[in-house]
């Protein structure tokens, strides 16, 4: 719009001139009122810096002005009316205003008849072909005569056509032009006239009429130079879709390679002059598309295959990758899609030859290459460092694929090995893959690390950093699983720990640059590699049972190290290992599958959850030093977890005789994990009191509803004594201690320490499962002693009836007695409810069920009790609330 910066800063000026002009109008009284609208309106549209002179003649006619006394204003420099005010340049003109939308009629008369006119053209031409062997009115070499004479006189009106209009000035609509469409007419004629003569009549051999063919669309990628887009897409097309039309039994896949090279390397060349990203598009996924039907043709034409792709691959970096070669000029450190997306492309073309051949050796020298080239490219154009990033990946896929479809034990069948089948251990292909993954270990890794200092953009630097960590080890992997088959291998854990060493070395000397923000991404990545590969050594080194134990510590040595370097990376690191330790758990949760131990307590269960849960403990409380986030509230879940599942896999271990997938469960099992449950809800409510986390105060709610419901659904109902046979054991020390008294106390316990912490309906609810686990408790005793071990055999007697009623009975006297001495109201509610289920027993079983002096004894304990309770509650609870009535007032005496 500016020509200059001039040209704007007189503009901006010629706008402060107005405004103040404006301002001087409305405040001296002198002015004229001759500047009307008009003139106002027609010096705004031309606002630049008056002439000095001007300002002088406006400075000297303020004396000559009326005697108007102005209110008082502040000082400004005086400036020249608008009208006063003319262009200095004719630069400052405005530039002229858009015209109107076209119309229907112009729309229509100009773009859409000359559209229709082109292809009226081209089949025109195609039906007087037709129409020429219907009627049998000329033969076919004339018709093919005729056809190409008409193809060259659309060919030559399109050249007239552009240099008249070029001659006259006039210029062509950018979407209806005549030139170019009566060109792509010529074009389309003779694609048809040639393979007329080759398909139909037999008048040229396969290869002139590829030859030729690909001539016409050569010179239609040539001619788009001057017709523009719609040109080129008809080349490009018509370039790549020629060898399908020229079909031959001995398909020469040198000359087809080559031909596609041509054409490439010409629409690449177009796009490149013209700065069409279209056509480089079109032109890499044609030719991407031309080498899958090409590899159907078996493992030994690797080297057409591979000329092809390289070939591609050359040609896209020399003319589309942004600042390299002769590409468009790079956009500073910035990745380009099409520059980064045209090596990729090609990489995967070298990638499907090598998975096709059976990685041959020339497959693999050729993905080799244009992985270097692809490292060459992005070091020297930023625009092409998304290639780096998929070159990684290229590389796990082509080894990892190696890796599993040529594993050795595929081979083994019971029988052993069949001979000549195959490869062995050591045999060439494993020595060349063993070298190709050592060079790229290097150079990806080296690479990216050099790139940190070459770059300055973060996407820049994390994508580098990012190949150089992930393909070292995954080529460490892919090779491991091929050679060492998933079991312990010291050389391999060896090279980890190398491998590790060189990951620690570069995060060292990143992280010393710390006037460097941008590299913060990175380092974290150099650090996450080593820490990575330390886990792959002691995988490596140890048994398979080990490496939930190995990614444990490693998350703890994560958190270690997030305090030591305060990347914010480090800790999401540790909380996606704690993740995937737990994956790993739920997918075997024995940790060693069958080889887990009869012993109890001492087995692989206590190091497959014993070392992880402390690991996540010590992890949660070295990331808590630098705050509360989401990673510590990952990792603090994965201890607590890790602590319940440590106790209730142990417990199921111990009860059924190793055997933690029994699908049911006892008595004995369901009141350890009761009491287990309560005395972790216990723990996680005073820790969290100290550190106020709220996955510890999310767990022990957690914990304490499963110990609610395990307690009235499994030992008061699925494991309830009373309603099923099981054998509680000896008169006191039995299963009912275990189950219902020791729940009891823990209960107890838990509700006193959520008191003043938790609502007062969350400690009172507990307190009452206290209070049914401990009567249950009294209750199954009592029946114990009556009817043996087993309790649901035998009656019930008048004793035993009268037994549960005094038990109760005690029972409530003893809490209201407790709840005396420590002040405690809740006792003493729990005594008055255990005292009224002991009445409603009286007057609802004990006088229809007892007879005698049982029944007598019963309703005198009963009431004695409630004389005494009654007594207790009027002389010693309630004493203190009954104050002194208060003495009247004296009377006055009167006087005298």
């Amino acid at each position: 719009m500016f020509s200059s910066p001039f040209d704007f800063l007189a503009l901006v000026l010629a706008i402060v001139a107005i405004a103040f002009a404006r301002k001087a109008m409305s405040q001296v009284a002198v002015l004229r009122s001759r500047l009307d609208a008009i003139e106002a309106a027609a010096s705004a549209a031309r606002p630049v810096t008056p002439p000095l002179t001007q300002l002088q003649e406006f400075e000297q006619t303020l004396p000559a002005a009326p005697q108007v006394t102005p209110p008082p204003l502040p000082e400004v420099a005086p400036v020249a009316p608008e009208a006063h005010i003319e262009p200095s340049t004719p630069s400052a003109a405005p530039p002229p205003l858009p015209g109107p939308a076209p119309g229907l009629e112009e729309t229509l008369g100009t773009r859409w008849v000359v559209w229709i006119g082109g292809l009226t053209l081209a089949l025109g031409g195609f039906f007087m072909v037709r129409y020429s062997i219907e009627a049998g009115l000329i033969g076919p070499a004339v018709r093919t005569m005729l056809g190409g004479l008409f193809a060259l006189a659309l060919l030559v009106a399109g050249e007239w056509t552009r240099r008249k209009e070029n001659i006259s000035n006039i210029a062509a609509l950018p979407i209806a032009n005549i030139p170019a469409i009566l060109t792509a007419a010529g074009t389309a004629v003779a694609f048809a006239t040639v393979y007329a003569a080759y398909a139909l009549y037999d008048f040229l051999a396969p290869a002139t009429a590829f030859v030729l063919l690909g001539l016409v669309a050569l010179g239609t990628l040539a001619a788009a130079l001057l017709h523009g887009p719609a040109l080129a897409g008809l080349g490009v097309v018509g370039a790549f879709v020629t060898p399908i039309l020229v079909s031959s039994d001995k398909p020469d896949f040198w000359a087809l390679y080559i031909y596609l090279a041509i054409v490439t390397a010409a629409s690449f060349a177009l796009a490149r002059i013209r700065l069409w990203r279209w056509l480089a598009v079109t032109t890499i996924v044609f030719a991407l598309l031309w080498t899958f039907p090409c590899l159907q043709c078996g493992p030994g034409m690797v080297a057409p295959h591979a000329f092809h792709v390289i070939a591609g691959f050359l040609l896209a970096a020399l003319l589309v990758v942004c600042g390299f070669m002769l590409g468009p000029g790079g956009d500073g450190e910035e990745i380009e899609p099409i520059s980064s997306g045209s090596l990729a492309a090609y990489l995967f073309g070298a990638v499907m030859i090598v998975l096709n051949s059976a990685h041959a050796d020339a497959a693999m020298i050729c993905f080799a290459l244009l992985a270097a080239g692809s490292l060459v490219v992005a070091w020297s154009a930023p625009a092409a460092a998304g290639a780096v990033g998929a070159a990684a990946a290229f590389v796990f896929i082509v080894f990892g694929e190696w890796a599993v479809r040529r594993n050795v034990d595929m081979l083994v069948l019971p029988g052993g090995a069949i001979p000549g089948m195959g490869p062995s251990a050591t045999d060439g292909s494993v020595s060349l893959h063993l070298v190709s993954a050592a060079v790229f270990a290097a150079a990806f890794g080296v690479a990216g690390f050099l790139a940190q200092r070459r770059f300055a953009a973060t996407r820049i630097t994390v994508t580098w950093a990012a190949a150089a960590v992930f393909t070292p080890v995954a080529l460490l992997v892919a090779l491991y699983a091929r050679i060492a088959h998933l079991d312990r291998s010291i050389p391999f854990a060896i090279l980890a720990v190398l491998l590790a060493a060189s990951f620690a070395a570069a995060t060292e000397a990143l992280a010393r640059r710390g006037e460097r923000p941008e590299l913060s991404p990175s380092i974290a990545l150099f650090a996450t590699g080593a820490l990575a590969s330390l886990a792959l050594a002691l995988t490596f080194a140890l048994d398979k049972g080990w490496l939930t134990i190995a990614l444990a510590l490693v998350s703890a040595g994560t958190a270690w190290l997030s305090v030591q370097r305060p990347i914010p990376f480090l800790r999401w690191l540790a909380a996606i290992l704690a993740g995937i330790v737990v994956l790993r758990i739920g997918y075997e949760p024995r940790i060693v599958g069958d080889a887990v131990g009869a012993t109890p307590i001492f087995n692989w269960l206590l190091w497959g959850y014993g070392i992880p849960a402390m690991s996540f403990w010590v992890g949660s409380r070295l990331l808590r030093h630098t705050g509360d986030d989401v990673p510590l509230r990952v990792v603090e879940s994965a201890a607590v977890l890790f602590t319940v599942l440590l106790a209730f896999m142990e417990i199921r271990h111990a009860v059924n005789g190793g055997n933690v997938y029994r699908d049911t469960a006892g008595l004995t099992e369901v009141a350890l994990q009761v009491c287990v449950t309560l005395a972790m809800a216990i723990g996680l409510e005073r820790l969290r009191l100290r550190r106020g986390s709220v996955v510890h105060d999310i767990g022990a709610v957690l914990l304490a509803v499963f110990a609610g419901l395990a307690g009235v659904f499994g030992l008061l109902g699925l494991e309830n004594p009373m309603l099923w046979s099981a054998d509680v054991g000896g008169s006191v020390i039995n299963l009912l201690l275990l189950g219902y008294a020791l729940p009891a106390v823990l209960a107890l316990l838990l509700s006193y320490a959520v008191a003043g912490h938790r609502p007062a309906a969350y400690g009172n609810t507990i307190a009452a499962g206290a209070l049914i686990l401990a009567l249950a408790y009294v209750t199954f005793e009592i029946r114990r002693l009556y009817h043996g071990p087993v309790l649901i055999y035998g009656e019930t007697t008048g004793a035993e009836q009268y037994t549960y009623s005094i038990a109760w009975l005690m029972f409530g006297v003893a809490l209201l007695g407790i709840g005396i001495l420590v002040h405690s109201q809740r006792a003493r509610l729990a005594s008055a409810a255990v005292i009224g289920l002991t009445i409603l027993k009286a007057f609802l079983i004990d006088m229809s069920t007892l007879s005698g002096v049982y029944r007598a004894l019963s309703f005198m304990c009963l009431g004695i009790v409630l004389v005494a309770i009654g007594w207790l509650y009027q002389r010693i609870l309630f004493r203190r609330q009954v104050t002194a009535p208060t003495p009247p007032p004296p009377v006055p005496q009167a006087e005298g």
